[in-house]
Formats: C-alpha cells, structure tokens, sequence
C-alpha cells in the first residue's frame, strides 16, 4: 500500500478523437447583446478557445514535457496520488513540496522545475522538487472517499515526503496550495524548516477595531476583496453546496468544462496554458472531484486551532488577490519575509486577476523570491 511506482502519461487517441468530436459539435447558448462579461464568461471567449483547442493545441507535446520528468504514483489515506519528484545534483539541496489549487494544476510549476532544481549560479540554493495533484485532480484519477479538504491534503502531504525520505523540507503553495502549505506547517512545525506562499487567506474577523488607521492600500484590497466577493464568488457558492449538480455538464461536455473554469483563468493568459489545464482535468475524469473541495472545506469540522508559527513568506502579484498584513499576522505568527511584486504583466480588463499564476506567469521574479527565502533560513 505504501509502494511508489513510476508513472509514464499516455493518453489514448481514441479518448483524444472523442475530445475532438465533442469540440466540433458543441451547441452553444444565446447571449445577450452588449452586455459583456456582467453575466458570466462571454461567449465569444469560451468559442475562441474551444477553437484553439480544436485546431492549435497540441496535447501530445504536453504529454511529452511532462514525461520528460520523473513521474510516480503511490496510495495515500486510500487515494492515488500522482506527483513529479525531481532531484537536484547538488548534495546541500532543500526538499520542497510544491502545491497548487482550482482550476490550476501540476503544470503551474513545470517552469520552474529546471531554475529550482539547477541553478545557473552555485551561489543560488537549490531544491529537490516534488508537485503532486491534489488527490482527485489529474492523473491520481477522482476521489473515492469524502472530507478531503486542505487539512487533509496537508497530512497526505506529510505521509508523501516521509515516503520519499525527506524528514525536513519545505511547503511552497499557491490558490489552494496556499491554504494546504500553512497547515503542512502547522502539524509539523518540527519537519518544515519554512513555507513560501503567494496568498495568506486571512480576512476581516468582524470587530471593528481591526480596521482603525488600515493603509489606504490595504482598504483598496478589501475594497477589491468586496468587489469580488459580490460580483465573481458563484463558483465558491455553488461547488460548496451542489457539486454533484454541477459535475454532470462539467463531465459530458468539454464546452461547459472549458467554460466554467475560464473564469478562473484570465484573459492574458496563454491560450496553451489554459486548455492544458482544462484538458488535463477532462482527460483524467476529474472536473467532477475537483470542485468538490469548495463543499468539502464548507462542511469542514476540523477547524485550525492558534496562528502557525512556522517561518513564513509571502510573494504578492500585482493583480491577483492581495492579502493584508494586519490580518495575516493574526492567524501566521512568523511571517518573515513580505514581498509585492509588480512584474508588468499584460491585462485582458478588470476581471482578468493578472499575477494569480507567478510561477507560469513570472518565474524569475518568483524563483528568486523563493530562493531569497530559504537562503534567509539557513
């Protein structure tokens, strides 16, 4: 039950000719003239990128990247779990896991994968890298079992790098990642010498002394917060209370998979990096697992108890979700590092939430940031 096996991705070309069929005969729905993106992902977005989907996506090169790296699979808590492992060649090299969140996956890290693990330059620290699918997302295959909320994914985190022989490393996250990788440190603060994180989930609690002499930026961010929470949170409400609704269009028509995780996906992005995650999730059955963490971590009763104390750092991008200060220290004790970047990404308009992806979207600025950090720590 512990065994590690190797894995190698080859998807059928039957499964990739049904994909194509499904793509060409999709129907679409009416839309509303004029009115944009105000009533959900507009149509003439969803349709470019089936059509790239259909006719410039190239899922075997993909297949083929991601083969070039060590890949494996092992049962955990009675899940399969998937997950690249790649050692670097320097002996002093830090153990890090890496994780990611919804509609993300694995491929939010593949380019970091070589400046992580071989540095150009001795001086940089490097890492032994492991990124797994979160259980029920990619090629571990759909969960069996329910309550796997991040809570849970931290513990199988902690059983995954005992398995691979790392009893010190660190936890590096974004999205769901960044709520999973505190928790890798809050049950282990003993083996996790730090965590990198790209967002801290820390808000309002509701007393009205938390917002006396805040930053006109920080009211700018809940401003944002507030904004979104009011105009874009229909996927959070709706996977927490009917996921299994929803899995029924998200499993039989590409179409609705492409579109409803479009909206988490903005609008600068590479067309390539956004179907290789949707392909990924409709190749390996998985939509319908992977909304399901929004009901699992609504109807959570394990609830954190105390602030982590563990050392850790925080790298902001301009665009995406911008965490407060004051809020974070309430909940994480030893924030040692904390940093906003702007890296001048391009915008697709105010829905498009540029920066959520750093590691795809600005490696360097984010690889130095986390080897800034670690470096801090020794």
């Amino acid at each position: 039950m512990t065994a590690i096996r190797p894995f190698r991705i080859d998807v059928p070309q039957q499964q990739l000719d049904d994909l194509a069929d499904r793509l060409r005969r999709a129907l679409w729905p009416d839309e509303l003239p004029g009115v944009g993106d105000s009533y959900g992902v507009p149509k003439g977005r969803v349709q470019a990128l089936a059509e790239y989907w259909l006719d410039s996506f190239d899922w075997r090169a993909l297949e083929a990247r991601l083969n070039a790296y060590p890949q494996f699979t092992t049962e955990i808590d009675g899940e399969e779990i998937y997950f690249l492992h790649v050692r670097s060649e320097r002996e002093d090299a830090t153990p890090v896991i890496l994780t990611h969140g919804w509609p993300g996956s694995v491929l939010e890290f593949l380019d970091i994968i070589g400046p992580l693990t071989a540095p150009a330059s001795a001086d940089d620290p490097a890492f032994h890298v492991v990124i797994p699918g979160l259980p029920g997302v990619g090629f571990g295959g759909p969960t069996h079992s329910t309550g796997w909320d991040m809570h849970r994914v931290a513990k199988a985190w902690l059983e995954l790098m005992t398995r691979l022989g790392y009893q010190r490393f660190g936890a590096i996250g974004n999205d769901g990642g960044s709520m999973a990788s505190p928790e890798i440190g809050r049950l282990a603060p003993d083996r996790v010498v730090g965590v990198h994180v790209t967002q801290l989930f820390s808000f309002p609690s509701g007393d009205p002394a938390e917002f006396v002499d805040l930053s006109a930026e920080d009211m700018a961010a809940l401003g944002h917060l507030q904004w979104f929470q009011d105009n874009k949170m229909a996927f959070n409400i709706f996977c927490s209370q009917q996921p299994q609704t929803l899995a029924y269009a998200l499993t039989d028509s590409p179409v609705g998979l492409l579109g409803w995780n479009a909206q988490l996906f903005g609008e600068s992005l590479d067309p390539d990096f956004v179907i290789g995650n949707v392909a990924l999730y409709w190749l390996t059955g998985t939509a319908a697992s992977a909304v399901r963490y929004y009901y699992e971590s609504a109807h959570s009763t394990e609830a954190p108890e105390g602030p982590t104390t563990t050392p850790t750092a925080v790298a902001l991008f301009k665009g995406d979700f911008q965490t407060i200060r004051r809020f974070a220290d309430r909940d994480h004790k030893n924030i040692v590092r904390w940093n906003s970047y702007d890296p001048g990404l391009p915008t697709g308009g105010p829905n498009d939430a540029s920066g959520h992806y750093a590691a795809h979207q600005a490696p360097k600025l984010y690889v130095g940031d986390i080897r800034e950090f670690f470096a801090q720590l020794d």
